[in-house]
């Protein structure tokens, strides 16, 4: 099949890709091309920054969560773009256990046969840039890296750097990219600020994007892609269901942390998806057959969650009465009776489904991948909460070093907990959660046509 792609990839975190990557799109859409966006690994907020350019969905390809197979199936799936763009995590060769190239940028790379540009940060660096360079590609046994972008370079330089780059390597330096200033994005403990809380953020894209057009050989970057090997799978998702109960998904700038292929999954199994805001709504939506609580910042709108007295009333009754309910870290401390905000020293009350109180730490609690082993499902934590009470339903279990905790509650054949679970790393249990749901309750097919 013949799909044409690009992987950006950099030597490290906060080398400038997803500015980089989201100028590239958005200049591929001036140039009238249709994109495809993706991201390697378990990351939420860039692919956020993708659909807000594209205005499509963004997915994530993750070799932790998925096998290769089964990776090749979820790029390929409906992908029937001009070009599909996929933004690499951290450094290129950087894996699981720090050690590995598991998961890394360069390993979907492999799998996907997909070429990558990488973007190399210029800031303070001239001649210097050829030795990083050289490094990289001496690295690069499968022959992956088919062109070089200069990030934070000035012009004046450019042209000199990029002869001796070429002259001295066999690669090609196909544009640079200045410093955007008027288009830098904060971050905050768990990554980037999110796109909407971005004042103008189309608009400074826009100018970026144009920059792009002028300083990177943009018909380059679509031959790379172009010329990529044909590429085949031969797993195949569930075809989709008529829908069997309606699951009510939270969704606003309190919580929106979900995977794509997660929701997907459901609706192919036959739920119905609909969406509430904790925030804003007074109550649940009526006649569904479970919650889902994603992930997010909480802790942002702690104030009027807890103000939002008629919303929390109404998930703890509909719980009491036996609604099954998923709740991953945002969504999981939203149940709790308290959250405890050392930064501004105030308790906020939350739902009070779950005893206890969530408070806020100086420094990550849990991070990275695991496996739930009792559930056969892979998932990643990234908070920098704790909870008196995390639950012992399941063991955690890192990879490679084998470092292993309890964690998790299962109110009404749910899970709430900190991980964020990939449904399709174990695809049978996103049919169990459709099934428990439909058997709390069934939609009334009179209602349907």
């Amino acid at each position: 099949m013949k799909v044409p792609r690009i992987i950006i990839a950099a030597p490290r975190s906060g080398s400038g890709k997803t500015v980089l990557t989201i100028s590239l799109m958005k200049a591929l859409l001036q140039n009238g091309k249709n994109v495809s966006a993706f991201k390697c690994g378990p990351d939420y907020i860039d692919p956020m920054f993708h659909k807000k350019i594209l205005g499509v969905d963004s997915r994530n390809l993750d070799l932790f969560f998925t096998d290769e197979e089964k990776n090749r199936a979820l790029f390929l799936k409906n992908n029937k773009c001009d070009i599909s763009v996929i933004e690499g995590v951290m450094g290129l060769y950087d894996g699981v256990g720090g050690v590995t190239d598991q998961a890394s940028t360069y390993h979907l790379a492999r799998t996907l046969k997909a070429p990558v540009i990488l973007v190399l940060d210029a800031k303070g660096m001239s001649r210097s840039i050829l030795a990083e360079a050289a490094g990289f590609l001496s690295m690069d046994q499968n022959k992956l890296i088919k062109g070089i972008i200069l990030n934070n370079m000035s012009a004046s330089l450019f042209q000199p750097v990029k002869e001796l780059i070429q002259e001295n390597l066999n690669v090609s330096v196909i544009g640079y990219f200045p410093h955007q200033k008027d288009c830098d994005i904060s971050s905050r403990y768990l990554g980037l600020a999110l796109p909407d809380e971005i004042k103008d953020l189309q608009e400074k894209i826009t100018k970026s994007a144009e920059t792009f057009s002028k300083t990177v050989d943009i018909k380059k970057i679509l031959e790379i892609a172009e010329n990529a090997e044909d590429l085949d799978s031969q797993f195949v998702f569930p075809a989709k269901q008529k829908p069997k109960t309606r699951i009510a998904v939270a969704y606003d700038e309190a919580f929106n942390f979900y995977y794509r292929d997660n929701l997907e999954l459901l609706e192919n199994n036959g739920a119905e998806l609909v969406y509430f805001s904790p925030v804003h709504d007074k109550k649940l939506p009526s006649d569904i057959g479970g919650l889902l609580l994603g992930g997010g910042y909480p802790e942002l709108c702690a104030k009027e969650l807890s103000a939002n007295k008629t919303m929390a009333q109404s998930i703890k009754e509909e719980i009491q009465k036996g609604l099954p309910i998923w709740a991953e870290c945002g969504g999981f401390i939203y149940l709790h009776q308290l959250l405890d905000l050392q930064d501004d020293e105030k308790k906020y009350a939350f739902c009070g489904v779950i005893n206890g109180k969530c408070f806020q730490t100086q420094k990550l609690v849990r991070f990275g991948y695991i496996t739930l082993n009792e559930l056969n499902i892979k998932a990643h934590e990234f908070h920098y909460f704790e909870s008196e009470n995390n639950g012992s339903l399941c063991t955690a279990e890192k990879p490679y070093t084998g470092k292993q905790w309890k964690c998790g509650h299962n109110i009404n054949g749910g899970f709430q907990g900190f991980p964020h679970l990939y449904y399709p790393s174990n695809i049978s249990y996103a049919e169990k959660i459709v099934e428990t749901c439909a058997g709390y309750k069934k939609i009334d097919i009179r209602n349907y046509k």
